[in-house]
C-alpha cells in the first residue's frame, strides 16, 4: 500500500533517529557521517542506536518471510522515542514504511508495533526536503551530475522528487536528463548476485546513458546502486573510450555536504 503522497508531515523536530543501512555501514561509512553533519546543521540531535542491523529486504524480496520477520523485529525496539526515523536509502525505507506492515499482518500486536514504527521512517532526501525545508547556499564550482533513484524510492516512497528539489537549488550544479532514468540500475539486492550477466547488461546501459548526457557525477540516495553504476563504470567492463574522464560519484548527503560547507568545516 503506497499511502505516501497523501503523506502529512511534522514540524522540524529537535531529535531524529538515523538509520544508516548495510552497505552504508559497510561500505561508505562517510556518507552517514555526512548525512549526521547535515542534520546537525540544521539544530538536529542525531540519534544512532548501534546495534541496528538490516532492514529486512534481501530476506523478504527473496521469498523468505520468516528470516525477514525475525530480522525486522530486531529493529523494533531501537527507537522508543517517538522521533523520526531517518532512512539514508530508499530501498530500505520502502521496506520499512511499505512492508513491514504485510509482514506483520497476522500478529496483531506486532502489527501496531510494525504500523507505528513505519509511519516515522522518512527517507533522507523527503526529511531534508519537506520536514527540514533544507535551504543552504551552493560554495563548490560548477559541475554536471545525473540523478538516480532506486526503484524502490521512486515506485514506492515517490521521492525522486526530493532529490530532485536538492540537486535543482545549488546554483552551480546543473542537473543532467539521462536516458533510462526511470528504469532499474540493475542492482536490485540479490538479483545482481543470481543473475550478474543481465544485472551487468542494464548498469552498462544506464553508465553509457549517463555519459552521453555529459554528466561528470553522478549522485544518489542509494548506496546499492551507486556502487553498481560505478563499479561498471570503472571497473574492466568499462565502456568508456580512450582519455575519457572516469565517471565518478557519491551519496546525495556526502555531496550536499561538501558543496554547502563553510570553509574550514
Amino acid at each position: 500500500m503506497n499511502d505516501h503522497k497523501q503523506r502529512e508531515y511534522p514540524a522540524k523536530p529537535a531529535d531524529v533517529y538515523l538509520f544508516g543501512t548495510c552497505l552504508v555501514d559497510q561500505f561508505v561509512p562517510a556518507a552517514g557521517l555526512d548525512a549526521i553533519r547535515l542534520l546537525e546543521r540544521e539544530g538536529i540531535r542525531v540519534h544512532f542506536p548501534m546495534q541496528q542491523a538490516c532492514c529486512g529486504q534481501p530476506a523478504y524480496t527473496s521469498g523468505f518471510p520468516e528470516e525477514a520477520r525475525a530480522v525486522a523485529l530486531r529493529q523494533f525496539d531501537l527507537f522508543p522515542q517517538p522521533w523520526p526515523i531517518v532512512v539514508l536509502s530508499g530501498s530500505c525505507a520502502g521496506m520499512m514504511r511499505q512492508h513491514y506492515p504485510t509482514l506483520f499482518a497476522h500478529d496483531a500486536p506486532r502489527l501496531s508495533q510494525a504500523q507505528a514504527l513505519a509511519e516515522r521512517i522518512f527517507e533522507f532526501t523527503e526529511f531534508l526536503v519537506q520536514v527540514v525545508g533544507f535551504s543552504r547556499p551552493d560554495r563548490a564550482g560548477p559541475t554536471t551530475v545525473a540523478l538516480h533513484t532506486s526503484c524502490s524510492a521512486r515506485r514506492e516512497m515517490d521521492v525522486h522528487v526530493t532529490g530532485h528539489t536538492l540537486l535543482g537549488a545549488l546554483e552551480h550544479v546543473q542537473v543532467v536528463k539521462h536516458g533510462h532514468e526511470e528504469e532499474c540500475c540493475g542492482f536490485g539486492g540479490l538479483f545482481s548476485l543470481r543473475h550478474p550477466d543481465i544485472s551487468g547488461a542494464i548498469a552498462n546501459d544506464k553508465v553509457q546513458e549517463i555519459r552521453k548526457a555529459g554528466a561528470q557525477h553522478v549522485v544518489s540516495a542509494d548506496c546499492g546502486c551507486l556502487l553498481n553504476i560505478l563499479g561498471r563504470a570503472t571497473g574492466p567492463e568499462a565502456s568508456s573510450s580512450a582519455g575519457e574522464a572516469s565517471l565518478t560519484g557519491e551519496h546525495i548527503a556526502s555531496f550536499l555536504w561538501h558543496r554547502t560547507a563553510e570553509v574550514n568545516v
